[in-house]
């Protein structure tokens, strides 16, 4: 973006350029401000306020600001998974097309999940007409030259010479994520210094392991409902407490350990339907996985739920965790 605006100006045209974090601007409303915001200028005669204005208030003034002071945009929507439904997409879209404004829009969408375009209705996806690039995860070698430009963070001789080839390793098989990665590595580091050890080993990357993914685990549900969280304590508590394999279970069972999980939490109870579409919620972030079964003839169909991280790393989300008696 800095490149196209560098070139745009270098041709002499005015190029907006705006990044918003849908995990943090999540709303509609909030997404449009943050866009209309970061482009304004002092020039355009526009207020855009951070709250008091209808949604639509807010499209009218990001269209003013663009006709007035802008010849195009490029709008960045990082984690566009995490916005409520697709209507930004939509209008950004079709902005030109229905008149709203007289410059064109280019919108760059990033997620991470691989399968984001099908979570779009058809008509975004034609509105879109865009072009899908994939990124893949980094490998051992590639995490390790990252890891290995963090080595300042520590003081010398502190890291043991496996410690990154390790950390690369660990990341590299779990999600070759580079940011979950350093903070392994950070968190390892805190691991040895909160212990009063000299140097970090590769024993403590183990250790330092589950509170690396009780932190992934937080970011991946931050901001959504608290009851999300007391249905992955319900999981949590069926799956550490039922004998045998079971780990997938019904909608109906899930339910009964939540009301528990409200009980032992002092608050009130959402109905089985909200619990639904925030277990589809938990499901499309990869916190848990949902199968539609069939009971066979005259007994329709159910679904299943199971939860896709270790119970401990669930209930080190919270220093108080509700833990609860199931019978299974």
């Amino acid at each position: 973006m800095e490149r196209a605006k560098k070139e745009a100006n270098r041709r002499g045209n005015r190029l907006a350029t705006a990044t918003v974090d849908c995990a943090q601007a999540k709303g509609e409303a909030d997404t449009i401000q943050t866009i209309a915001d970061g482009i304004n200028t002092a020039t355009s005669g526009t207020s855009v306020p951070a709250r008091g204005i209808s949604t639509n208030e807010y499209y009218n003034r990001l269209w003013n600001i663009l006709d007035q002071e802008y010849d195009a945009a490029i709008i960045t929507l990082d984690e566009v998974d995490r916005l409520d439904d697709d209507n930004v997409l939509m209008i950004l879209s079709r902005a030109q097309e229905a008149g709203k404004v007289n410059v064109p829009i280019g919108i760059i969408a990033i997620s991470n999940k691989v399968n984001f375009r099908e979570q779009m209705t058809e008509r975004v996806k034609s509105s879109l007409g865009h072009n899908e690039f994939i990124f893949d995860p980094y490998g051992g070698e590639q995490l390790r030259r990252i890891l290995d430009n963090r080595r300042d963070a520590f003081e010398d001789d502190v890291l043991q010479t496996g410690v990154i080839p390790k950390t690369a390793a660990l990341a590299a098989k779990r999600h070759g994520d580079a940011r979950k990665a350093i903070r392994l590595l950070r968190h390892a580091g805190d691991f040895a210094k909160n212990n009063g050890f000299s140097e970090v080993t590769e024993d403590h990357l183990e250790l330092a392991q589950e509170r690396a993914e009780g932190e992934r685990l937080k970011e991946l549900i931050a901001g959504l409902p608290p009851h999300s969280k007391y249905i992955l304590y319900a999981l949590a508590n069926l799956t550490a407490n039922t004998s045998g394999d079971r780990d997938w279970f019904r909608t109906t069972v899930v339910y009964d350990v939540y009301q528990k999980v409200c009980d032992a939490e002092g608050t009130d109870i959402l109905t089985t339907d909200s619990i639904r579409g925030l277990l589809s919620e938990l499901a499309f972030l990869e916190v848990t996985e949902s199968n539609q079964q069939h009971g066979g003839m005259g007994k329709g169909t159910y679904k299943e739920h199971r939860l896709l991280w270790e119970p401990s790393i669930v209930f080190k989300m919270d220093p108080d965790p509700a833990q609860v008696n199931v019978e299974q």
